[in-house]
């Protein structure tokens, strides 16, 4: 009788030290499957960052994480101090790893920057993706040709438009390098091919100085119309155009 109630004691006793032994193992297994490996730390995203979000004003959009060194990729900031100044050139989504190719010095977007305004001009912005902005190479100074496509038909309605702004059109390119200003890929020597380009990452907008009849002519295809814009210099000629449409395309 003795043996048997010692037996069962040993019985619950050991099962209760291999409960407590599952236990332990199972709330652990995180921290030994981290312990298996290297870990890094990474500010993460916890919540969406507009384009052009200064880092100053980062500070609660973040979070340091420890991730496996796998799992980051070169060029994932910990520190917000690495980048001081820098503001970003794309929108940030929360659960994404903070990237240094994704800010930028204000300053070297500059080359986007505005342009003095003529007299008695009015001022007009139309957001465009950037296939429709000469691939997103439009800067502020340059001028511009302005297409409307309405109702099956396309005309070059305005010639040598300024524009005085431009916003966006930057490219993020490879994970460890810089965000930089749309520019055609060039060559290292004249036998080689040039390497193809990064394309923009955004929408571009783009802001042109007009005529009250041109401004109006501009608001009413962007709100009804298509709009596309070519780059126009000062020798390109005027003359030649028509109205295009599915009955004279092929002509």
């Amino acid at each position: 009788m003795i043996r048997r109630i010692l037996a069962a004691v040993a019985a619950i006793l050991l099962a209760a030290v291999g409960a407590l032994v599952l236990v332990t193992y199972v709330g652990n297994a995180d921290e030994r499957a981290m312990a298996g490996m290297q870990t890094t730390d990474v500010l993460v995203v916890t919540a969406p960052v507009a384009q052009g979000t200064p880092v100053a004003n980062l500070k609660d959009a973040v979070n340091l994480e420890a991730l496996p060194a796998k799992a980051v990729p070169a060029g994932a900031v910990a520190t917000l101090d690495d980048l001081v100044g820098q503001v970003t050139t794309a929108d940030l989504q929360p659960g994404e790893q903070l990237l240094a190719a994704r800010f930028a010095d204000p300053a070297t977007l500059q080359k986007h920057g505005a342009v003095e305004v003529p007299p008695n001009m009015h001022e007009v912005s139309v957001l465009l993706d950037p296939q429709r902005v000469v691939g997103g190479r439009v800067t502020a100074g340059d001028t511009v040709g302005v297409f409307v496509s309405l109702g099956g038909k396309t005309h070059l309605t305005l010639h040598k438009v300024l524009v005085t702004h431009v916003q966006g059109g930057v490219i993020v390119p490879s994970e460890g390098s810089a965000a930089t200003d749309v520019a055609p890929a060039k060559a290292t020597d004249p036998g080689a091919a040039a390497t193809p380009e990064p394309a923009p990452s955004s929408s571009v907008m783009v802001t042109v100085a007009v005529s009250a009849p041109d401004a109006e002519k501009i608001v009413f295809a962007a709100e009804s119309a298509s709009i596309w814009l070519s780059k126009e210099g000062a020798e390109v000629p005027v003359d030649g155009t028509r109205i295009v449409t599915e009955g004279n395309v092929y002509e």
